[in-house]
């Protein structure tokens, strides 16, 4: 379906990409893959026409349907979910509207016999029949499916798009892509802000869909799940394979020693060249052979091979003082903001040596439980930390509290102690700092290279404990097993926030699924925990839908009678109830923000800093949240009452 043809992406005299081609045909599942830098963006975006090769062309059939997903976006406000994901139906409504007018010119029209007015009757069955096969009749129902597959509830679906997150919002940017039904997805790291469910909902999707498909992604389950081909990005040249992920790492290593014996021999070759040259350089009766050798050395391609940097080097967690067995304890814990209940009365044990996954959909609680372990907000319950535990934390925000005006290597020389600061350089170029990275200063950085920095931190200090945030969100596939082969090997407890399955298999040896604002041990690791997953779903399919399979014979006109007749009703009381969720969300927030500085004043306090201006202000928030618990009940009341009603 696209054929790129010679493509060449230059800046200066490097080659980004060099002369490249190849097609991307009609069901082809194909996953882009190289080292961070080395042009997998780029291409896409040259695959979707947002940026032109410097040299080169990309064929497109006239008509061919592209739906592109970048890393980034600026996101559209001022819609609700649902009312963004149905932009995604333009062409359906377009459709509608040149149907309507062709109803009205027909009832216009007495010429029943013409050619032009048949003409008009065969152009109308065209549309319909288009207008049938785009989904038009189940818009809604589509647009709640995918909406609520990548992770958005019900009563998501009416807030506006700027309530939520940036990560949220890239999931509306999916769906409306997804909905689209384009002929070819260009996805860069879809994966990035879905949790586990939503990432194996997409795989379904994407592994049933018509199209091809070409995406980049560091998620090597992922990418195994939905690819059959893999195509690599190295020094500007592409190597094409028609295998899946894990069988081209085996391909490209045998590709690698071969090249690595190519070059060796050439590089000999050229050696032997040129000592024969510099030999016999001034001898007259060598001249001809001399010139000879110099004309063959020129005319030589130099092999080029991409060196594995640092990336087995043995990375390891600096040993520590020996923890109690037990680590972490916790007993009916209970966080609210609020009325807002999100975690309530939960209990878990983390074990000395455990290494220990938290799972589950986005909201659910895990960073919340992570900062009432660090002691970061308060909450109910009681929680008790071991003996002699040191807890390294990695926060999802860690990068922004590196210090911006010291370089690369200053920021680690400031932890590294013995006989670990001899490796600092190999540690850093296995994060992928070399060469001058190192001297860069902090505040120039990427926000990928930050967090990559601050995971090197963490390496070069003692702790028995490390509690790790979506520790992998900016690392690729090489730094990813690096560290994951360091926490192996740490002999100290692990607890993890992640939705990566790759990163997590192998790893954790007990998961802590977070739902319904409570938590649920799973002994065995993710392997047990995807296969229990598959088996619930099943059972609560049929638990909440008895009937569905046996009801074969129900008329669906009669279900979309029964749908008419409530709708109006429907759509009144939703918006009541949306009223009264997004003031009690508003409430939340300044709730917490007040609980936050209250602690903070009576923090001053027990220090000893008592003045005019701190009390006053730390009377007035009391009585402030005072008068937001109370609005927070008479509100709670009011929702319980429009619920009741349904």
């Amino acid at each position: 379906m696209i054929s790129i043809n010679n493509v060449s992406v230059l800046f200066g005299d490097y080659a980004l990409l060099d002369s490249i081609s190849f097609l991307v045909n009609k069901r082809d599942r194909i996953g882009l893959t190289g080292r961070n830098g080395a042009g997998k963006s780029t291409l896409l975006k040259i695959l979707a026409g947002i940026q032109e090769p410097s040299e080169g062309s990309v064929s497109v059939p006239s008509g061919l349907k592209i739906g592109y997903l970048p890393q980034t976006k600026v996101y559209a406000e001022g819609k609700t979910v649902r009312k963004e994901a149905e932009t995604a139906f333009n062409d359906v409504l377009d459709l509608q509207a040149e149907l309507e007018h062709l109803h009205r010119e027909l009832g216009e029209r007495t010429d029943y016999e013409s050619d032009s007015y048949m003409a008009l009757i065969d152009k109308l069955n065209v549309k319909t029949e288009m207008l049938h096969m785009r989904g038009a009749d189940n818009m809604d129902g589509e647009v709640e499916v995918v909406l609520k597959g990548l992770g958005f509830r019900q009563e998501d679906l009416e807030r506006r798009c700027e309530e939520f997150s940036g990560g949220w919002r890239m999931r509306i940017e999916l769906a409306k892509i997804l909905l689209a039904r384009p002929d070819v997805f260009l996805l860069d790291e879809p994966t990035n802000h879905l949790d586990i469910e939503s990432i194996s909902w997409l795989e379904s999707f994407l592994q049933g869909y018509p199209g091809a498909v070409v995406l980049v992604s560091h998620d090597r389950a992922f990418l195994d799940n939905i690819t059959t081909r893999t195509i690599e990005i190295s020094l500007g040249k592409i190597y094409d394979y028609k295998v899946s992920y894990t069988r081209f790492t085996e391909l490209r290593k045998e590709r690698i020693e071969q090249q690595q014996r190519a070059y060796e021999n050439q590089q000999k070759q050229i050696k032997d060249t040129e000592d024969f040259i510099e030999r016999f350089r001034y001898k007259a009766t060598k001249a001809v052979q001399v010139q000879s050798r110099i004309k063959q050395l020129e005319k030589i391609e130099r092999i080029e091979i991409e060196q594995e940097d640092s990336a087995r080097i043995n990375v390891r967690f600096q040993p520590a003082v020996r923890s109690g067995d037990i680590v972490v304890s916790g007993r009916d814990l209970s966080k609210a903001y609020g009325d807002h209940v999100v975690l309530h009365e939960v209990n878990l044990d983390v074990l000395r040596g455990e290494k220990v996954a938290f799972v589950g959909r986005n909201g659910e609680g895990k960073t919340t439980l992570v900062k009432m372990i660090m002691d970061q907000i308060p909450y109910e319950g009681n929680l008790k930390i071991g003996h002699n535990v040191n807890i390294g934390y990695f926060a999802q925000n860690q990068a922004d509290l590196l210090d911006p005006a010291l370089s690369v290597l200053d920021t680690v020389d400031q932890v590294a102690v013995g006989e670990i600061r001899k490796k600092i350089r190999d540690i850093l170029g296995a994060f992928l700092f070399s060469g001058e990275d190192v001297d860069k200063k902090v505040k120039v950085l990427s926000g990928g290279e930050r967090t990559r920095l601050a995971m090197v931190r963490l390496l070069l200090e003692p702790y028995n404990v490390l509690i790790l945030d979506e520790p992998t969100n900016h690392l690729d596939m090489r730094t990813k097993d690096i560290l994951k082969d360091a926490l192996k090997k740490f002999e100290g407890s692990v607890i993890v926030v992640s939705h990566d399955r790759d990163f997590l298999l192998g790893l954790a040896d007990k998961v802590y699924e977070f739902a319904n604002k409570g938590i649920k041990e799973y002994l065995g690791g993710v392997a047990h925990f995807l296969e229990a997953k598959k088996l619930e779903c099943f059972r609560e399919y049929e638990q909440m839908h008895p009937r569905k399979l046996q009801q074969e014979d129900v008329v669906e006109e009669e279900i979309v009678s029964e749908n008419k007749i409530a709708f109006e009703e429907r759509k009144q009381w939703n918006k009541e109830i949306k009223k009264s969720e997004v003031k009690i969300e508003k409430l939340e927030v300044e709730i917490a923000n007040l609980e936050q500085k209250i602690g903070d004043a009576e923090g001053k306090m027990a220090e000893g800093v008592i003045n005019d201006g701190l009390l006053k202000t730390y009377d007035e928030m009391k009585k402030r949240l005072a008068v937001c618990m109370e609005e927070w009940e008479e509100e709670n009341g009011h929702l319980e009452e429009l619920k009741a009603r349904n």
